[in-house]
């Protein structure tokens, strides 16, 4: 049996929350020696990783939103694999973890320290890495623009309601992008790249996207007229939404953006017009649910 001893890095919002407190008692009464670190900066995430290494931690907790996890993910996947990642979601939109099957309940989610590790795929672009997905196009925007106190009043519904309340500035952005055996270009509303399915508060983007055949799913959608003027339906209710897009499943893809195009990365605002997001295989170990939607890759080969 593995040593039962693991290092939750909590994001500093988290500090007063009683469920995890609770939790983490409960995992120290089923013999776990689980220890606890704050952050409350940026970089204290890649420290503190170093930091559980260095003492031969061997699991690492990520609680928090998804820009957590891909913090811890980032510094993990950079030393080489030494410890596996337990994902303990405590944001508002949680897309990752949704979409991968990883309960919400905090001792749920903690229950995974005894799950098997399985490898997954991470994807990088310019040197960094992400768990999720890299978005651009309106989606983005919504993303960027939801403000902390809504997302505190309505949760995950914020992103909706300002998607919709945002809709007169809808606008397409002009893209290129183009991999192995595929090219295309065009204006565009809405691109997910990634191994997750979903971003912005359950957006789904890449519906058929699993995380361990070493490949980047692509979701582009494009931008003829009578999509923008039917948009507010489809961001209400999502009917027909799912035909109207380009699909790729590729190794690597590179995308030249025009201005207008804003992308993200698990969130957070990337810059650069021309950009190349690379598949990294097997990159990170993960407790996933052994029924997780995201596991089942095909062994699909990889062209170069």
């Amino acid at each position: 049996m593995s040593e039962r001893k693991a290092l939750l890095i909590l994001h500093g919002k988290q500090a007063l929350n009683e469920q995890v407190r609770a939790a983490v008692e409960g995992r120290r009464k089923d013999g776990w020696t689980l220890a606890v670190r704050l952050t409350w900066e940026a970089g204290d995430a890649r420290r503190i990783v170093e930091e559980a290494l260095e003492a031969g931690y061997p699991q690492i907790i990520a609680g928090g939103g998804d820009g957590t996890l891909r913090d811890v993910a980032q510094a993990l996947a950079n030393h080489g694999r030494k410890a596996s990642l337990v994902l303990l979601p405590l944001g508002t939109a949680n897309d990752f973890s949704r979409a991968a099957g990883i309960p919400l309940e905090v001792p749920q989610a903690l229950a995974l320290l005894d799950a098997p590790a399985c490898d997954i795929d991470l994807g990088e672009v310019g040197g960094q890495v992400f768990l999720n997905m890299a978005t651009g196009g309106f989606g983005s925007q919504v993303t960027a623009n939801t403000s902390e106190d809504l997302k505190k009043v309505l949760g995950g519904a914020a992103y909706l309601f300002t998607g919709l309340s945002r809709f007169s500035e809808l606008h397409a952005a002009y893209g290129e992008l183009h991999g192995p055996d595929f090219c295309w270009s065009g204006d565009l509303l809405a691109l997910g790249i990634g191994n997750g399915r979903q971003a912005g508060g359950g957006h789904v983007l890449c519906p058929q996207a699993v995380v361990d055949d070493g490949l980047l799913d692509i979701g582009i959608l494009p931008a003829p007229q009578e999509v923008v003027g039917t948009l507010k339906t489809l961001l209400s209710d999502g009917f027909g939404l799912d035909n109207l897009f380009v699909r790729a499943r590729l190794p690597w893809v590179e995308i030249k953006v025009a201005e207008g195009l804003c992308i993200n990365l698990d969130g957070e605002p990337l810059e650069g017009d021309n950009l190349r997001f690379e598949a990294r295989p097997g990159a990170l170990r993960v407790h996933l649910p052994q029924d997780s939607p995201l596991l089942g890759g095909t062994g699909v080969s990889r062209p170069g």
